[in-house]
């Protein structure tokens, strides 16, 4: 499965960083991104949209200090395909026009899984070569087993 890349939607890391269940599904998921397993994509505008709604959602800014998103951040960053900006104007694909930026980044960086808990995203199924699925589905596919759960 390394030679997968696997772009991980921002609701997947604040989801990681409020877990409090080692075997979640999330959990599994991005620890095998930080162990190599996949090739992780790491756009900067989700960099940045992942800091900015930790620090403007007060129920999330109580429970996730700003240090421990710097060092889940820094720790993906090792390890990480950085994609730099897009400077084009992404066009309007979802119902959510704030997701069509994770469906541009995950078409200029050749993702062939992008990785949601957004129901928005999830409906798709998939977009030109990228399967769109649940923390869920990758964490089997990961495991080596099949999950009716996109």
């Amino acid at each position: 499965m390394s030679t997968q890349r696997v772009l991980l939607d921002t609701n997947v890391f604040i989801s990681y960083l409020l877990t409090t269940e080692p075997s979640s599904a999330v959990t599994c998921v991005v620890e095998a991104g930080i162990r190599g397993r996949f090739t992780w994509l790491l756009p900067l505008d989700l960099v940045e949209e992942l800091t900015a709604k930790a620090r403007s959602k007060v129920y999330l800014a109580q429970r996730i200090t700003p240090e421990r998103i710097q060092r889940l951040i820094d720790n993906v960053a090792e390890v990480a395909e950085i994609l730099p900006r897009i400077a084009q104007p992404i066009p309007a694909i979802t119902r959510d026009r704030s997701d069509d930026y994770l469906l541009a980044y995950a078409l200029v960086g050749q993702a062939d899984y992008l990785v949601t808990g957004d129901r928005d995203l999830l409906v798709l199924g998939q977009v030109a070569e990228t399967r769109i699925v649940s923390p869920a589905a990758f964490a089997a596919l990961l495991a080596g087993t099949s999950t009716s759960d996109n």
